[in-house]
């Protein structure tokens, strides 16, 4: 069968190529097709099963890496200061042994001369022994000094003396730097000024002169006024002006310190005033 296609292959290629040059190279090319597509179909297998085969080579051949052994250190060890004091230990001085009474309590000897017994009475809280000794030595003196412990140095407690708050005099007087606030007519000072006017009586008083004094009194917390004083040349004139202070009626707004309470503050009111005859 193979014979057969190569037969008409070959005489349709010489059909084909019939007054032709055939030693052109379609000729040859068709006439030799059928090996050379053999002999490429051989060479590409070969080369795909050596490329398949290439990597399982080198793999066998291949020495499996060794894997770095992984060192662990060990983390340094935590020293933990014990800064903790022991309580000091009770030292128990040792007990001295009390002075004890003693009689002799030994079997005498049978003999022809026999020594007289005593007949001291012996005493109650007497304990048998080899001698009679009623009366015994006072006990040592305990001498025993115990030692002193050794105390730690601990964290220092410091203790803050008491704040002592100095309880302010209620009747002190507030003035100057001390004041944070002045005191006040309520009103306003024009008010007071005008009650003033109004109220003071110039018809007991006869000079041609400028008549002045300066009224000072002490404005307390509650909002009243006291100790009343004029500091003028006039005696009458500081008479009515004092008259005519006490005679308004209307309250103050007392001073404040530093700390915003009210205190006892002074208050100055200048009068000056000249007669038309």
């Amino acid at each position: 069968m193979k014979n057969m296609h190569q037969n008409q292959e070959f005489r349709f290629n010489e059909i084909l190529f019939e007054h032709r040059n055939k030693e052109y190279g379609a000729y040859v090319l068709r006439n030799e097709s059928d090996r050379i597509l053999t002999k490429a179909l051989f060479i590409g297998a070969s080369l795909l099963a050596a490329i398949s085969v290439t990597p399982v080579i080198m793999n066998a051949f291949k020495t499996a890496p060794i894997k770095d052994i992984e060192v662990y250190e060990l983390p340094p060890p935590i020293i933990i200061e014990d800064n903790e004091t022991p309580p000091p230990v009770a030292v128990v001085p040792p007990k001295s042994d009390p002075a004890v009474r003693t009689y002799d309590s030994s079997v005498p000897t049978p003999s022809a001369h026999a020594p007289d017994t005593n007949t001291e009475k012996i005493p109650d809280d007497a304990v048998a022994g080899l001698s009679d000794n009623f009366k015994p030595d006072p006990a040592p003196q305990n001498t025993y000094v115990p030692s002193t412990p050794t105390i730690g140095t601990g964290p220092v407690i410091s203790t803050a003396p008491p704040v002592i708050v100095t309880k302010e005099d209620p009747n002190k007087i507030t003035t100057g730097d001390e004041l944070g606030q002045e005191a006040g007519f309520i009103g306003g000072i024009n008010a007071f000024r005008n009650k003033v006017m109004n109220n003071f009586d110039t018809s007991g008083l006869a000079s041609d002169d400028l008549m002045k004094t300066t009224i000072t009194f002490i404005v307390e917390t509650n909002g009243t006024i006291s100790a009343i004083k004029a500091s003028g040349s006039n005696t009458e004139f500081n008479d009515e002006a004092i008259r005519t202070i006490k005679s308004i009626k209307g309250k103050w707004i007392p001073g404040k310190n530093k700390k915003g309470e009210s205190v006892r503050s002074y208050f100055k009111f200048p009068i000056s005033m000249k007669l038309d005859n």
